[in-house]
């Protein structure tokens, strides 16, 4: 039976994504994703998602590429340009969730830097009664540890929660747990999924 469920948060509660800064930034969706794919690289970005300081990871990039400095540190300094929005239909199921008793946790790859700010700034995660990130505990998805982080901390039987994510890789591990994992692949295919699995919404 399920009785609590776990969001990821970049992709699945908020539009987090790099191509809404740098494509109008660049002009060129092409160029944008070169430079994504090559120099500010989801890898590169995972270190701090992983609590390497913010500052201490841009300086390290701009020494390996002085060419691009300018284009690396708008990654920091206008980080909040890639996340334009709450994913269409979350806000209605996690208040549908909770009104039906669920609590609701967070579990996400994600620096604590930055988290602080999106945190007040979308109402949606006023809608998630506790969280573990990433940067926080310095250990990053798919690794059990964050998730026994997680299931320790609320004191919460896996058997019992039900975990929500857009990487496949991050749903594969949380079912190694045996926690009930689902793909995320838009709201509506979510509330479905959730009514199979006899949750309440």
């Amino acid at each position: 039976m399920i009785k609590n469920i776990i969001f990821d948060f970049g992709g699945v509660l908020i539009d987090w994504n790099p191509h809404n800064l740098y494509d109008g930034y660049f002009g060129d969706k092409d160029k944008a994703q070169w430079f994504i794919d090559n120099i500010c690289t989801s890898e590169w970005n995972s270190q701090m998602d992983k609590g390497k300081p913010f500052d201490v990871g841009v300086a390290e990039l701009v020494a390996k590429f002085p060419e691009w400095e300018k284009e690396i540190r708008v990654y920091q300094s206008r980080w909040h340009e890639m996340v334009t929005k709450e994913v269409p239909g979350m806000v209605q199921l996690l208040n549908d969730l909770k009104q039906s008793g669920y609590p609701i946790y967070g579990l996400t790859n994600w620096s604590d830097e930055t988290m602080q700010d999106e945190f007040k700034r979308w109402g949606i995660f006023r809608l998630v009664d506790d969280m573990v990130v990433s940067g926080r505990e310095k250990i990053l998805k798919p690794d059990p540890v964050l998730y026994n982080c997680l299931l320790t901390r609320f004191n919460l039987k896996p058997e019992e929660c039900v975990f929500i994510d857009d990487n496949q890789k991050n749903v594969d591990a949380a079912e190694r747990m045996g926690i009930h994992a689902l793909h995320f692949e838009g709201a509506e295919k979510l509330r479905a999924a959730l009514k199979e699995m006899d949750v309440k919404i």
